[in-house]
């Protein structure tokens, strides 16, 4: 075990092939996508994409089916494009209309109705919409690593979705956790990744688990240390069991100061993975340890934001967010280019309650500008800003400091937020703005338009036929839909979904020019 000398504590040993295990999952779209170029690699061409348009390429025809040829200005030579995507459909003027009902809580059946489709049509349909997202999204977001920005403003958090069980010998859910980060500026997501890997086979992969002596070793040290063994998630469950968790005191602060117990009776605090009875693994694909996935996610969001002068992380509170963030941006932070901060919301409280709190808010700040009648707002806001800092309160084991935020809203009422890379000694009033940008706005947003926009991963409504069977309204029985209707939404929400501002966050960051059509993204070759 490792020990640190500074504070005692025992921080947990993680496998880093693992880690590289989860990333190259996430990364593989990116290395994958083909770029069309000039094929003679001693052409000055031959690194210059097709899409740079006639200055290094021009049509040159089509084969016999139908696919566009063009020739190199440089060299000569030839080459050819994809055909369209569509070809060999027998109808595909259905997949425009097939997409825009997936985003807009339609269930399967209705659109089999709607459309006149059988469900394995419909299946093939989602398989083929959800290649074309990846390999829309993977071109252009291909750009971000080389894209100059001064400073992003990045909320996490994470979600969970229910699978229906699909065998009536166990009746046994299975849950799956998405961990997902999106710009506060500019909304757009910049990843979205589910602890679940559909290319494995359990079968499989427990047998060579068995073979390399997988269980004889601690998990770190495993081959397979990323996945859920069998025996593992049975013994784990056993723990859990033993386990209280959960009990929160109703308040902000005692919620916080809950959740800080929580995580010390944990026997690895980056461990939170829900493990109840009623839950199973997946009989197809594997699940993925709940801290491999955040770790694979905050190492991508590192390759993808390579070229970012300053980023901040906002944090939903909890020990994996943190180590995960801390562990990819180490250097970063330490070269003062990274801050993360914990953000605690107060969710559970009442429509009236919001109102309540949104009121009082107004009666200080109106209060705060008659004291202080010479300052702008936003030198008023910097003041109570600060007057909050310096009532700060230490919570938990690790006694981390908590600001109360004074500008609440009806989407985050009652927020506090602690600072968790506080070494780069930056002035009160600049710490004051960075407590003003904390927020979890924009993933939450992200997250509610999946509960209401996708019928299969709608918030879960139990319904009970017979004794111990537990069914979930329109709750998806393949569990690998789970994950392509998350992507499909992604780049939907991305570059589809148009704002008040007549924009689409894809629009807002950079990468897409005017407005994404369904269309667009069927026919991308």
């Amino acid at each position: 075990m490792l020990r640190c000398s500074f504070c005692g504590q025992y921080p947990t040993i993680k496998s880093n092939k693992a880690i590289h295990e989860e990333l190259s999952r996430f990364w593989k779209p990116f290395d994958t996508i083909a770029i069309p170029t000039c094929p003679n690699q001693d052409c000055p061409n031959h690194h210059i994409d097709r899409e740079k348009g006639k200055t290094h390429y021009h049509s040159f025809g089509r084969t016999n089916a139908g696919s566009i040829r063009y020739r190199c200005k440089a060299c000569g030579r030839t080459f050819i494009t994809a055909s369209s995507p569509t070809i060999r459909h027998r109808k595909p003027y259905k997949n425009a209309a097939i997409f825009r009902l997936l985003v807009n809580k339609v269930p399967f059946r209705r659109i089999c109705e709607v459309e006149g489709v059988t469900m394995s049509t419909l299946y093939r349909k989602i398989d083929f919409i959800h290649r074309q997202c990846i390999g829309f999204a993977a071109q252009r977001e291909r750009n971000l690593p080389s894209m100059l920005f001064a400073r992003l403003y990045i909320g996490v958090d994470r979600q969970d979705y229910m699978i229906n069980w699909s065998d009536a010998d166990d009746r046994r859910n299975i849950i799956f956790r998405a961990v997902g980060s999106a710009d506060n500026t500019t909304g757009y997501v910049l990843g979205l990744h589910l602890n679940f890997d559909p290319s494995l086979d359990p079968d499989d992969i427990e047998r060579d688990a068995i073979a390399s002596g997988d269980y004889e070793v601690r998990p770190a040290y495993r081959q397979h240390a990323r996945l859920w063994l069998r025996r593992d998630y049975i013994e784990a469950i056993k723990k859990t069991r033993a386990q209280r968790f959960g009990i929160h005191a109703g308040s902000l602060r005692g919620n916080i100061a809950a959740t800080y117990e929580d995580v010390d009776k944990r026997d690895d605090v980056e461990v939170f993975d829900n493990l109840d009875d009623d839950l199973a693994l997946p009989k197809d694909g594997m699940q993925v340890r709940g801290e491999y996935t955040m770790y694979g996610h905050f190492f991508f969001l590192r390759k993808l934001l390579d070229n970012t002068e300053k980023v901040r992380f906002f944090l939903d509170q909890d020990s994996a967010f943190r180590a995960a963030c801390l562990s990819a941006f180490s250097d970063r932070i330490r070269e003062g280019r990274c801050d993360a901060f914990y953000v605690r919301i107060n969710a559970e409280a009442t429509i009236d309650k919001k109102r309540q709190i949104l009121a009082d808010n107004r009666r200080r700040m109106a209060a705060m500008k008659q004291l202080h009648p010479d300052l702008k707002d936003w030198q008023v806001k910097l003041l109570m800003i600060k007057e909050k800092m310096a009532q700060m309160v230490n919570i938990g084991k690790w006694q981390d400091r908590w600001v109360e935020h004074p500008f609440p809203n009806m989407g985050e009422p009652e927020k506090a937020m602690c600072y968790l890379t506080d070494i780069q000694g930056y002035d009160e009033d600049h710490l004051a703005w960075l407590y003003n940008k904390a927020s979890l706005h924009a993933i939450d947003r992200f997250f509610m338009q999946v509960r209401r926009r996708l019928s299969l991963l709608e918030r879960p409504v139990s319904s009970s036929a017979s004794l111990g069977r537990r069914w979930f309204g329109y709750g998806p029985y393949k569990p690998v839909m789970v994950g392509k209707l998350l992507d499909i939404f992604r780049v939907f929400y991305n570059f589809v979904e148009v704002g008040r501002d007549k924009q689409t966050p894809a629009m807002r960051l950079g990468l897409a020019k005017g407005k994404i059509t369904v269309e667009n993204i069927i026919y991308y070759q």
